[in-house]
């Protein structure tokens, strides 16, 4: 508290669905986060939307771990298996044989071409 009261610091919290949602956004952006780091987005995701943290202003937020670490939690957030959570930017796998082809005429419906 002495901390916070020094620095003029903010306490803010994060639902599981707020912290899954933004990790996975963070990981669309080529990151691959743990979830501690997304509570960590979702606060800061917060506080922007409620203009506490301008658009001036610098931030800096700590990953604390990769993404790795927490597969299962990956692998059900695209699945949309985690409780409580609306996997908004959910990525599902595509289940292909192993053959060139198949994956190359998948991959081309999914980006568009």
């Amino acid at each position: 508290m002495k901390v916070l009261r020094e620095f003029d610091g903010i306490v803010e919290q994060a639902t599981e669905d707020e912290l899954a949602n933004a990790a996975a956004r963070a990981d669309k952006a080529g990151l691959f986060t743990c979830p501690q780091t997304g509570v960590a987005l979702a606060a800061l995701h917060k506080l922007i939307e409620r203009k506490v943290i301008k658009k001036k202003d610098r931030v800096v937020v700590i990953s604390t771990a990769h993404g790795l670490k927490f597969s299962q939690f990956k692998v059900d957030y695209h699945e949309k298996a985690l409780q409580e959570v609306d996997s908004h930017y959910a990525n599902p796998p595509i289940l292909l044989p192993a053959d060139v082809n198949v994956v190359r005429s998948a991959i081309d419906r999914v980006i568009g071409k």
